[in-house]
């Protein structure tokens, strides 16, 4: 009898499954069970093949060979990962597989790891789809009762396929382009230029902004303060003597009460998370960037089994979710400190669901995040850990609670001729804001203003002594910078940035990249130099500020992206052919390119020695590939002097890290001098077996480090075995 192969993302969530499935037998890069094989890939193992695979007349970078559009877009195998890849291709045309199960990360790009491995290894067996939101043992043996046929996911397959090709596409020829125009390496992206835009904006109102003085007439009574206002409510005053002179006029006097108002507000419980809504609020209450928290949600949910799938973009349950939901509750409520909060619908009452939580036409790929019916164990979690979980379940809990609900009373009191207004709040209900108050770590309260103060009990027509009139000077506030929480909520709702309004309502769903991508575009920003932080804002660099000026309109606009984004979405429903798509990424390439060659000189970027060179720009060597610049090193990588001229010598100081081997400036240095370094200790990523290995760079003239003759620590009667791994 065959066995079926299961190809998950990664090797922690493999053992989960395999765990599961009773494969508990290790093997070379997999688990092994009577029906069962259980694999993993390590993130991507398959890319699309770069320029020069296609035609060695593309390594050199060259505005006659622009815009570069293959016929048909090929894969490689990716170097550090080709061993994983190799094991997985003996598994796919192994006679004992009949069939495979497809268990990497329900949604777009996992589904586009798994059939670029297909893919690749050519292989034509016939494959199901697991598709689970949580990491448990139950959510898991639930998901293999209800396999998919893997054909029902070819449209999200497209869609992720048609966004892989338009990034390398835009990506490669308008990075080449605009670099060779202006004599510097520029990285520009199909998501992160609109991104890097929207910060670049940001700073110009920033910089263009004229603070100007203003000031405030503030008037103490006994027991509460008002301030003096004009015929539209407002308080500004722009002159300091009109001010003045309104303090010394009332200052002692008695200010009748001629009108009362209250008025009562309700504010609904918030939405459950989806991923963009749980970085924003983890950036504004913990300082985390968007991709600290992603990775931390990525642990509860992969390894603690504490919350579902993080990377969803829908804050709605689906109907069929309620009998669930009724048991996780149930859990919290055994649990400290959600124990007081959740008891109410433990001892029976039933959960009070309606359309803000339930709601099938809302719910994407993934339902929101959510906690797990797992006992929650807060104990074995790290602060950042337990810090996450008590936002998702203190909002899993207090969507079922009552408005917060208060009331604001107005006071109008004349002296004088001149109009001062009091205003107080008063907590009618805390609702839902008793949970998250009492769950999540709170920071330390600001000063009280001006509407939060408590009014005694006043009355129209009642006169009180105005004990002091105060002015208070102040100044206009600048436009504040980006923080990861505001850009996020930018990068979210990109269509209100655009000014057709047709076009508006278009993108409505739709922005700069996805939930599970911008924490990524992001650090992609800050990594090439084109922003920095600064405390928690976000402020473009003279790099990025320049760029932005030489990009045409149509690269750095949202509305380019935004739509784009939609056309993913509508390939992924089957509303759109990906053949319309990418042939209009391809007449935006070639504009690009067009563009380029057009654009005037005259913006001067900053000496590439600000990227990040180490100072005295130090050689370690001479360049293995074209034998005539020096090998230097950045913060990220050591790269040859010559790259303006078109050499592509790089090696990123993490290539070998699934290896063990933290790359030096030392080890380079003695692999130029030498040619190889024998007797490496390093490891087998996939095994994590120890041994010993030849280093050298590759024969193929690409500058790539390779492992070669890898010898095992193994007992003395034990054959030796051989393997290679390169970067």
């Amino acid at each position: 009898m065959g066995k079926i192969l299961v190809v998950a993302e990664k090797p922690s969530v493999a053992r989960d499954i395999a765990k599961t499935l009773g494969a508990r037998q290790k093997g070379d890069g997999c688990m092994l069970g009577d029906a069962y094989v259980v694999s993993w890939a390590i993130g991507h193992l398959v890319t699309l093949a770069e320029p020069e695979d296609y035609d060695e007349k593309f390594k050199k970078w060259n505005y006659a060979t622009l815009p570069i559009l293959p016929e048909k877009m090929e894969l490689k195998a990716i170097q550090t990962t080709r061993s994983q890849l190799k094991i997985l291709h003996k598994w796919m045309h192994d006679a004992e597989i009949t069939s495979i199960i497809c268990a990497t990360d329900s949604g777009r790009e996992g589904e586009l790891i798994f059939r670029y491995i297909y893919e690749i290894t050519k292989c034509q067996k016939p494959f199901q789809r697991l598709w689970i939101s949580s990491m448990t043992e139950q959510a898991i043996k639930e998901g293999f009762a209800n396999l998919k046929d893997g054909k029902a996911y070819d449209l999200l397959y497209h869609s992720a396929k048609c966004r892989s090709e338009a990034d390398w596409l835009v990506g490669m020829n308008a990075t080449r382009a605009y670099t060779l125009r202006y004599h510097v390496l520029l990285s520009i992206g199909r998501v992160q230029t609109p991104t890097l835009a929207l910060i670049v904006e940001k700073q110009k109102e920033i910089n263009a902004f004229v603070s100007k003085d203003y000031f405030e007439v503030q008037t103490d009574f006994d027991g509460f303060h008002g301030f003096r206002i004009d015929e539209e409510e407002q308080t500004k005053i722009e002159q300091e003597a009109t001010a003045k002179e309104i303090a010394a006029k009332v200052e002692g006097k008695d200010a009748r009460i001629a009108k009362m108002e209250k008025e009562e507000k309700r504010i609904p419980p918030p939405l459950l998370y989806d991923l963009t809504e749980l970085q924003r609020e983890c950036n504004r209450k913990f300082g985390y960037s968007a991709k600290k928290t992603l990775d931390i949600a990525q642990g509860l949910y992969e390894k603690r089994k504490m919350i579902t799938y993080p990377r969803t973009d829908s804050r709605y349950l689906s109907e069929d979710m309620k009998p669930k939901v009724q048991g996780t509750m149930k859990r919290l409520a055994e649990t400290e400190p959600f124990q007081e909060f959740a008891a109410p619908w433990n001892a029976g009452e039933r959960l009070p669901f309606t359309k803000r939580i339930i709601d099938n036409g809302k719910v994407t790929d993934h339902h929101a995040i959510i906690p797990t019916d797992v006992r929650p164990r807060l104990e074995s979690l790290t602060e950042e850990e337990k810090n996450v979980f008590l936002l998702v379940a203190a909002r899993f809990i207090c969507v079922f609670y009552p408005y917060f609900r208060y009331e604001i009373t107005k006071a109008y009191l004349l002296c004088e001729e001149e109009r001062i207004l009091s205003k107080g709040t008063v907590t009618l209900e805390d609702g839902w804001q008793r949970v998250e108050k009492n769950i999540v770590p709170q920071r330390a309260k600001k000063e009280k203003n001006n509407e939060e103060q408590k009014l005694p009990p006043l009355q129209e027509g009642d006169f009180y002594k105005i004990q002091e009139a105060k002015v208070l000077k102040k100044k206009t506030a600048a436009p504040k910078p980006y923080t990861e929480s505001t850009l996020l909520s930018a990068m979210e709702n990109a269509g209100r940035f655009v000014e057709d309004e047709s076009l508006k309502e278009q993108m409505k769903d739709s922005g700069l990249g996805t939930p599970a991508t911008r924490a990524a575009i992001i650090e992609r920003l800050l990594a090439v130099g084109y922003i920095t932080r600064k405390g928690k804002n976000l402020i473009p660099t003279e790099k990025g500020m320049q760029l932005i000026q030489i990009v045409p309109e149509a690269l750095r606009s949202p509305q380019t992206t935004g739509k784009w984004e939609k056309g993913l979405s509508s390939i992924a429903k089957g509303k759109m052919g990906e053949q319309r798509f990418m042939e209009s990424i391809k007449r935006y390439v070639a504009f690009l390119v067009e563009d380029a060659s057009h654009r005037k000189t005259e913006v001067v970027f900053p000496q590439e020695a600000k990227k990040g060179v180490r100072k005295g720009g130090k050689s370690f060597g001479t360049c293995p590939v074209c034998k005539d610049g020096d090998v230097l090193e950045n913060s990220k990588a050591f790269f040859c002097g010559k790259w303006k001229t078109g050499c592509k010598f790089t090696v990123w100081k993490n290539s070998l890290t699934p290896y063990g081997i933290e790359l030096t400036g030392s080890l380079i240095q003695q692999l130029l001098k030498d040619g190889k370094i024998p007797n490496v200790s390093t490891a087998l990523p996939q095994t994590g077996e120890k041994g010993k290995a030849t280093m050298i760079f590759s024969a193929d003239g690409t500058g790539r480090i390779e492992l070669m003759d890898f010898t095992r620590e193994a007992p003395e009667n034990e054959i030796s075995t051989e393997h290679e791994g390169e970067n």
